[in-house]
């Protein structure tokens, strides 16, 4: 019992880290050029893509990878070049920190991705992030007990485990940052000067 409502706790923030992140955005109407899944993702593809949308369709072509074998999720990211890795990892990152903070991503799957995310930020040029989340994983290390300890797979105990929670003033500093050094433009930029490392 505990474990699937665990379960249907973590594919409910997935479901809603991809609505925020890509599909309930009104620019995607304006552009009238809804992305699709690329299975090739080719030069092409990224030169003739706007900034807009870039992000989503490089990362729509890095879950397609994953359908097949989910449950590998970590092994089969880990398995791909350093630059595929950082744009899969920082997008989940970002996704459920503005969704549910710190705390969600850490309870989430994406928190097996912590401990790679500070070099994978610094790797696409987000070294202000990488020193807040390398700040969050280690007060998230020094504190978990007292983060997870009403963390029993209930909602209840997930919503509990925001109250007095240490890491929040981490979430505070990652929107404050964001306003002023936008992850998904650096992400953009590293991905327009280093196409080839997304291209199939």
């Amino acid at each position: 019992m505990i474990k699937s409502m665990r379960r249907q706790i973590i594919v409910i923030g997935v479901i809603i880290m991809i609505l925020n992140l890509f599909g309930c955005s009104e620019r995607t109407k304006q552009n009238n050029s809804k992305p699709s899944i690329e299975r090739q993702l080719t030069e092409q593809i990224i030169d003739t893509t706007s900034d807009d949308m870039l992000l989503e369709v490089v990362y729509n072509n890095l879950f397609h990878k994953l359908l097949a074998a989910n449950d590998k999720e970590y092994e089969i990211v880990m398995s791909w070049n350093k630059s595929r890795q950082a744009i899969y990892m920082i997008v989940q990152l970002e996704a459920e920190v503005n969704n549910g903070g710190y705390n969600q991503f850490y309870f989430n799957s994406s928190g097996q991705f912590a401990q790679a995310l500070p070099d994978a930020l610094k790797l696409v040029g987000a070294t202000k992030f990488a020193d807040l989340t390398e700040r969050a994983n280690n007060t998230f290390e020094k504190d978990k007990s007292k983060i997870t300890e009403h963390q029993d797979g209930t909602i209840e105990g997930f919503s509990k485990s925001y109250e007095n929670n240490p890491l929040h003033k981490f979430d505070d500093e990652f929107y404050k940052l964001n306003d002023t050094k936008n992850l998904q433009k650096i992400q953009v930029d590293y991905i327009r000067k280093n196409k080839k490392e997304f291209t199939d």
